[in-house]
């Protein structure tokens, strides 16, 4: 009873096995629409990861500069 289970699932409404079709220009286009939203193979919460850090980086260097420069003191 339950041995051709999976069989029958996948059989059209005719009892035969239906085929899916594959456009290979569709796939093609799939693929170059992955590759256009990746930069250096990022993903855009890997790249606002990346700038953040960046930014933090910038923010505490340029501090440290004003400090030992002593254009600013903390009191």
């Amino acid at each position: 009873m339950f041995d051709d289970l999976r069989q029958q699932a996948a059989a059209g409404p005719l009892g035969q096995p239906e085929e899916e079709e594959q456009d290979i220009y569709t796939m093609k286009e799939e693929s170059h629409a992955q590759q256009r939203d990746r930069l250096l193979g990022m993903t855009p919460v890997q790249r606002f990861v990346i700038a953040v850090m960046l930014l933090l980086m910038a923010l505490i260097l340029s501090s440290l500069i004003l400090l030992v420069t002593e254009k600013i003191y903390i009191p």
